[in-house]
């Protein structure tokens, strides 16, 4: 891939882009489909309305990348530093949305992305502290070993979400929505017994 070049409108489909730098590109409304981006280094790059499906992107690098509506789909986006790219300093909706997707061992600390969706996804050693997750969709996810600390969840939705471990003191949970029996978990940072 050549640096600093734009693309438009494009579907790229089955590309293995494994360990390749990727630097100073623009795709605008681009899909990709079934690729192979394990390891690669993506370097002041801009993704606008992207779609990425059944893509690998385990491991990719992405310091100082934006994102704008960029929606990944049935993707294993394992161990990704999402703290380097470029974020807006306008607190707008989250520019991230995952569906069914793999996601371990990522971090999104104190990330403000607002109204993320995260559906369906395994979310295993994914570090969330300190994020503003306000509004955001976890539905159906498994939050496995994941950390929350002073991470808020206002009116976040966490319908059929397993294995989360929040502390309802130390995280804003105002309005959020569990649902039984997963958010009998929610308890166990309260001093009280629980009988049969």
């Amino acid at each position: 891939m050549k640096s600093h070049h734009h693309y438009l409108n494009r579907h790229f489909k089955d590309l293995h882009w494994s360990e390749k730098t990727i630097d100073s590109t623009e795709f605008d409304n681009c899909t990709f489909s079934g690729c192979n981006f394990s390891h690669a280094h993506f370097m002041q790059c801009k993704f606008h309305e992207c779609h990425f499906i059944r893509c690998n992107l385990s491991l990719i690098k992405v310091a100082k990348c934006s994102f704008f509506e960029t929606l990944f789909e049935e993707s294993k986006a394992i161990g990704i530093n999402w703290t380097t790219a470029a974020w807006p300093n306008i607190k707008l909706g989250s520019p991230l949305r995952f569906q069914k997707c793999i996601l371990n061992d990522s971090s999104f600390l104190n990330l403000s992305l607002r109204e993320m969706i995260m559906t369906e996804c395994k979310a295993h050693d994914v570090d969330f502290r300190e994020a503003d997750l306000t509004q955001a969709d976890f539905s159906h996810t498994d939050f496995s070993n994941s950390l929350f600390n002073q991470t808020h969840l206002a009116e976040a939705n966490f319908a059929e979400a397993i294995n989360y471990n929040i502390n309802i003191f130390q995280n804003d949970v105002k309005r959020a929505k569990f649902t039984l029996p997963e958010a009998m978990s929610l308890l166990q940072h309260l001093d009280i017994e629980l009988l049969n």
